[in-house]
């Protein structure tokens, strides 16, 4: 539910042009079912269950017949649809920028973007970002502390052992002011693969806020079947007779 307090406004750009083709599932891994449920609403109402969310939106490809039919089965008050998407993640989050500007939102106004298959996201998490964020001259991202030992790959073998130390795992949502990401994302080119890269490319340090390992990206086949287990947990727990 949106809020008249303006400092908790915020707005959510969520890509939804990429094809999923690693899932190999035959269509956009956002439209997979997962609790009976396609997997970019359960996204969507982590942010619908945060105070302070404004109009959103969603970009998808210009030839996408699917998410229409989504948000009249599951309304998604907050969000509407932008077929603007383009061949790389840094334009579609561009075009959804402009589609916000083009809603009247303003270039102070708080951004965030999200990937739609980051759908074990908690309303929990996107608080802790805000809080974090709401204050900083920069904006900032979840991140999470590397926790594995890193390798660096060399014709299919092990060239060698990287430290680990200091280094994290960039997540969603990632949140800036719009008119600074605009910029920054126009400035670093459509090969950027995170808006955190954009803002660095920028002369800028943002904010690394820590996470949490279940808000993971569904990139493969099996990743389906871990979110689909998580998801079916989280509802027993809440729907268990008390």
């Amino acid at each position: 539910m949106a809020t008249e307090n303006p400092m908790r406004r915020f707005h959510v750009v969520i890509p939804c042009a990429g094809s999923g083709s690693r899932v190999s599932m035959g269509s956009p891994k956002q439209y997979a079912l997962l609790n009976g449920v396609p997997m970019v609403v359960h996204t969507l109402r982590v942010f619908q269950s945060v105070l302070g969310l404004a109009q959103s939106v969603l970009v998808v490809a210009p030839d996408d017949s699917v998410m229409g039919d989504v948000l009249r089965q599951w309304p998604q008050s907050e969000f509407f649809v932008s077929h603007t998407g383009g061949a790389t993640r840094a334009q579609s989050v561009l075009a959804g920028l402009n589609a916000l500007i083009d809603k009247g939102v303003g270039p102070e106004e708080w951004v965030l973007v999200h990937d739609a298959a980051r759908c074990l996201l908690t309303p929990a998490l996107v608080e802790k970002l805000l809080l974090a964020c709401f204050e900083d001259q920069v904006g900032g991202l979840l991140a999470l502390p590397l926790p594995d030992t890193l390798k660096e790959e060399s014709h299919g073998r092990v060239g060698k052992t990287l430290d680990r130390f200091g280094k994290w795992l960039a997540q969603t949502p990632q949140m800036f002011r719009l008119g600074m990401l605009q910029q920054a994302l126009v400035s670093a080119g459509p090969s950027v693969t995170d808006e955190a890269s954009a803002i660095e490319n920028a002369g800028l340090s943002p904010l690394l806020v820590p996470s949490a390992a279940f808000n993971f990206k569904v990139t493969y086949a099996e990743d389906l079947q871990m979110a689909q287990a998580i998801l079916s947990d989280r509802y027993r727990s809440t729907h268990s007779p008390t």
